[in-house]
Parts: C-alpha cells; structure tokens; sequence
C-alpha cells in the first residue's frame, strides 16, 4: 500500500469510528433531534482532542500526517482498541510506544522557550498538571521542583500536599478549586486514563476538601486568569497566568506569570529575577 493509500485508509478509518460514536458516549451536552450527521462530528473530535478542526479535516482527507502525541489524542477520543490503535500509527508510519510512559518529556522548542524566558517564570504542564520542565524563576516563585521526586512534580499535587506551596496562596481555597475543576474538565477526555485515576484516588483518600470538591463536578479549561501569591521574599503579588497550547503537542501547554509594567507586582517579579542573577 503506497502512502496516499494508507492516508486514505486513515481517513476512511478514522470516519468510521468517529461515526459509531454519540455525543453522550463522550460526554457532550444534548444537540436536540435534529442532527444530520450520525456520530461525531469532525469539530467536535477536534475539540476533544485539542487540535484545531482544519488539521483534523485534513488528516482525514488524507492531507496532513499526525505526531505520535497527536493520534493518541484521537485515540482517545474515539475509544479505540489496542489492536485500532496500533492499526492507525501503521497506517500512519508512526511508531506506537509499548506501553503507557509514566511521564512525557517536555516538547524541545518549549524547553528552549523556557531558558528564553529570563524575568518570567513558567512551566510546561501536561494534561494532568504533572509538571514537565521549568525555568529558574518558577522555581524561585513556587518550590525547587528538581529537589522534588519526579512522580511529586504535580501541579495539584503540590497546591494540596506541599506546605510551602499551599502557604504561597492567601486564597487558597479559590486556587485549589481552580485546579480541581481543570482536572475534572481533563477527565472527560479520557475517563479510562489510569495516571489520571491514580492521582485523583490518591488526592481523596489524603485531603477531605479535594474529595468534597471533585465530587461537585465543576469545570473549568486552562486558559487565563489571576493569582495572588504572597512570597517570602518579595511579598505580595497579583500574577497574571496564561496557558499556551503546543500545537505540535496539544497535550503540553506552557504556562506564564507576569504582571502589568510599572505595578508593584512587575517590581517585585524583577527584583526576584535580580536576586537569580546575583546568585
């Protein structure tokens, strides 16, 4: 089978599965009797998936190829089997890992992103908020995240289970719930996802208000907002976050805190940053 054969047997694939699914199996809201196309549709995979419906459409058209990262997030969507699995990364040319890697490494030109970032603190986050790669000035904002055991270097994990993080929000509950409600909104993607499930059987059984909270069903997508922080050093400051997706990755997302030029908290973000280069 040549290439063009093989994307169109991935596009005719991929179709067929999109097509035996509703949007009740994965956990989209009621569209109402009149729905014209049985299954899913290619907007709705796409957003599942957290790629843009242009390049999905034209993965299926046979038109564009997909990364490894990129057709598991599919596969996920589409509740694929093992054997449909491996059966799109042949079709693909893409080689499947054996087995589920207990964690991803950070996306290379994210990481190059990082060092650029001098006077800005900022992460790369998987899915589950495990926490993939930072720069110094996130960890002088946060914790010393290298100190810290690979499977503790967990966003939420932190915000719950380390004092000195949690100690760092003068609002914590606001905060936690925040980060609950992205994990719940995670979820839905992949119920089945085992890491995902261990971290949250692991949180209940530890902390009584992650368990009250996850329970509530609240949502919430990773995309802008606002933290106070009070520093030990600095003092206190109100940080602007951001999360950027990686499109060659949309599983990874970086996130930025900055703050307004000329505020206190812009003040103080640089006078952290001096204190890095001193030492």
């Amino acid at each position: 089978m040549t290439g063009d054969a093989h994307r169109s047997e991935l596009g005719d694939f991929l179709q067929a599965r999109r097509a035996e699914l509703s949007p009740d199996t994965v956990g989209l809201p009621g569209v109402g009797p009149r729905r014209r196309v049985r299954g899913l549709r290619r907007e709705e995979v796409a957003a599942l998936a957290s790629i843009s419906t242009d390049f999905y459409t034209r993965l299926e058209q046979g038109r564009r190829r997909a990364s490894e990262e990129v057709l598991a997030a599919i596969a996920r969507v589409l509740r694929l089997s093992d054997d449909e699995r491996a059966y799109v990364f042949e079709l693909s040319g893409r080689e499947q890992q054996t087995g589920r890697p207990s964690r991803p490494q950070a996306h290379p030109q994210l990481r190059r992103l990082l060092g650029d970032l001098a006077t800005t603190p900022a992460v790369v986050l998987g899915r589950r908020t495990d926490i993939l790669a930072w720069n110094p000035m996130a960890a002088a904002l946060f914790t010393d995240f290298g100190r810290l055991p690979e499977k503790d270097r967990n966003f939420v994990r932190l915000v719950f289970c380390d004092q000195g993080v949690r100690a760092l929000y003068p609002h914590w509950e606001h905060a936690a719930r925040n980060g609950v409600a992205q994990l719940r909104r995670e979820a839905a993607r992949d119920p089945s996802d085992p890491e995902l499930t261990a971290l949250v059987e692991e949180l209940s059984a530890l902390d009584e208000d992650f368990r009250r909270w996850w329970t509530a069903h609240q949502v919430a997508v990773r995309g802008a907002g606002v933290n106070e922080v009070r520093h030990p050093v600095v003092g206190d400051l109100t940080l602007d976050w951001a999360a950027l997706v990686c499109t060659a990755d949309p599983d990874q997302q970086l996130f930025t805190w900055t703050a307004d030029p000329g505020t206190p908290s812009h003040d103080a973000i640089r006078r952290l940053a001096s204190r890095l280069t001193t030492a």
